[in-house]
């Protein structure tokens, strides 16, 4: 910091340099309160909407929509399209003084209007979205008439919507859960005429006629080795006949007579064999049969679950339908509209001037540094020790006059700051009055 080393040479720094830190403090501030002067009010004002929970309302069922701040949300993104926006300022004549395009004005009312939300006191419940108590809809415009009538049309806005909300998404729930009840309807009924082809196709294999296919073989087994046993017998006989020597015309009318009968024995083995083939088959291909029909039955189980939840939330969005005609369900309700605001918005001007003071301030004492740093001059033994290493013999003290008309007055308080006054030091009783009007000033705007 140059020749400033210590924290008597920054005061002193601050006492040479006075004259320029106050000038340039009080024109900053000056400037700062003149400019905070010239910027328009802001009226400020807002509409509080209450959060009614339903009248009627299953514990065991949880809201569709997420809860109230999932729905505020929703509606507050349709608030403020841009068509909507455009509309609100057609409609109430916003900026109409202003030599912008609709697209500036649009920006600003999305920034002049805001939302927020007051969580309810009964907390969230686990798996549930967030709950609201209250909406509050703010609005800053530079007319205080214009603030409440925006405020107040957002808030009719959002009960606006909300109630269309309610009845729009009731109905559209009724629309898609009854065509799905209707479309699972129509597979199961599908299904259904699948089950009943495969059956009278595969009638023989299926696990109800098992049973009497197995009763059915064992009777196509014993018949059959009764033929064959008959046909033994009868083989038996010809043999015996043929063993004889001379054969009578008798003998030759039993051995035809044999014949023929072993002949129909062939043919009733031969029938019965494929019979008792064909349900070895039948019985073989049972399991598949028992295994198509599982998978029948686990598919219809499916439809028929689908088709009850279906069932079940159309039910639901029926009910859900009757309340917001009732107006039982969850409802926002208009409980404080946006008054006219008496007085605007200070806050930010006060701001820019405490501000502006402070800026000014450091500036001078920047101003002061830079001033000093750019003409160096050893003002005291310490620093012409610290520059030189030299030890100065005698120090010859500034001589003012003292009496002089000249030295007195007002300026006199400056340019002897090192007397006291009112028992302190000059220069702080100087400072708290420049600090004093300062903040006087402050409290004007």
């Amino acid at each position: 910091m140059g020749q400033i080393q210590s924290f008597e040479e920054f005061i002193s720094l601050l006492l040479r340099r006075r004259w320029l830190i106050i000038a340039v403090a009080v024109i900053g501030t000056l400037t700062a309160v003149v400019y905070a002067k010239s910027r328009p009010d802001t009226y400020e004002t807002a509409a509080v909407i209450q959060v009614e929970g339903a009248a009627v309302q299953d514990p065991n069922t949880a809201p569709a929509d997420g809860g109230s701040a999932a729905t505020l949300q929703i509606i507050e993104q349709r608030l403020t399209t841009r068509e909507n926006l455009a509309a609100v300022i057609e409609r109430h004549g916003l900026y109409a003084d202003m030599p912008v395009s609709l697209d500036r004005k649009i920006q600003l009312l999305r920034s002049s209007v805001s939302f927020q939300g007051v969580d309810s006191a009964a907390g969230q419940v686990y798996g549930q979205g967030r709950t609201l108590s209250a909406i509050l809809v703010y609005a800053r415009m530079g007319d205080a008439e214009l603030a409440a009538r925006v405020a107040n049309d957002f808030a009719q806005g959002i009960l606006d919507q909300s109630a269309a909300n309610q009845r729009s998404r009731a109905d559209q729930n009724i629309v898609f859960f009854q065509q799905e009840a209707d479309r699972i309807g129509q597979q199961i009924a599908a299904v259904e005429a699948e089950v009943s082809a495969f059956q009278a196709k595969n009638a023989s294999s299926l696990p109800t006629a098992l049973a009497a296919r197995r009763d059915e073989l064992s009777s196509v087994e014993g018949d059959l080795r009764q033929f064959e046993q008959d046909k033994l017998a009868l083989q038996g006989e010809a043999e015996q006949i043929n063993a004889k020597q001379t054969l009578r015309e008798t003998d030759r009318r039993a051995l035809d007579d044999i014949a023929a009968r072993i002949a129909v024995l062939d043919v009733q083995i031969t029938s019965t064999r494929a019979r008792r083939d064909e349900i070895e088959a039948e019985l073989a291909a049972s399991p598949d049969a028992d295994r198509a029909l599982a998978g029948y039955e686990r598919q219809l189980e499916q439809l028929q679950d689908q088709q009850d939840a279906a069932n079940t939330r159309l039910a639901q969005s029926q009910t859900d339908a009757r309340l917001a005609d009732l107006q039982q369900a969850e409802r926002f309700r208009l409980l404080e509209r946006a008054i006219i605001p008496e007085a605007s918005m200070g806050g930010g001007n006060k701001k820019l001037v405490i501000a502006g003071a402070l800026a000014s301030l450091i500036a001078g004492l920047g101003l002061a540094l830079a001033l000093d740093l750019m003409f160096p001059v050893i003002r005291t033994a310490a620093q012409m020790e610290r520059q030189l290493d030299l030890r100065p013999v005698v120090v010859i003290p500034e001589m003012k006059p003292t009496n002089s008309a000249k030295g007195r007055g007002p300026m006199k308080l400056l340019d002897d700051p090192t007397k006291p006054l009112l028992g302190l030091p000059r220069y702080a009783v100087i400072s708290g009055a420049v600090t004093l009007a300062l903040l006087t000033a402050t409290a004007l705007i």
